[in-house]
């Protein structure tokens, strides 16, 4: 640090106008130039400096601040950009999957409306058999008791 303005003549005719003699107020005014040399002091100059330093440093500061928030905005908005990229896709698949099943279900209700319509077409016919079934029965039964009393009925009616 610089050192503080000390006027050593000026302070010697100090000394001897109080009442030293010459001898002595340089001595004294020696000692006293020594402290300031030792004291390191800082000067309004000195100050200023470190005030002009630290603006600097201020300013650089300020300076990377503003570049990291700007590197960080972008980043901020390539990851947004990627994860909006993502969850577009997601939800496309999504859809694409909701369109399958869909689809899948669709198929599903057309299969099983036509095992119905089977179903129903098979139920008529089995009815329908049935129906034919039990005439054949009684044809059956019929044919079996003609058989059985075709000699019994033209004795019954007197032939």
């Amino acid at each position: 640090m610089g050192q503080v303005a000390f006027d050593t003549q000026e302070f010697v005719e100090k000394l001897e106008n109080s009442g030293l003699n010459r001898e002595q107020a340089k001595a004294i005014t020696l000692v006293v130039r020594e402290s300031h040399e030792v004291a390191d002091l800082a000067t309004k100059s000195d100050i200023k400096d470190v005030k002009r330093d630290l603006e600097d440093v201020r300013k650089d500061l300020s300076a990377e601040i503003a570049n990291v928030r700007k590197d960080l905005s972008a980043e901020i908005a390539d990851v947004r950009k990627d994860m909006e990229h993502r969850f577009e896709k997601v939800e496309t698949q999504i859809t694409d999957v909701r369109k399958d099943l869909s689809g899948e279900i669709a198929d599903v209700r057309k299969d099983i409306a036509q095992i119905d319509k089977r179903l129903d077409f098979s139920e008529k016919r089995f009815d329908r058999l049935e129906v034919k079934f039990d005439r054949l029965q009684w044809f059956i039964l019929a044919g079996i008791l003609s058989l059985l009393f075709k000699d019994l009925i033209p004795k019954l009616w007197g032939g």
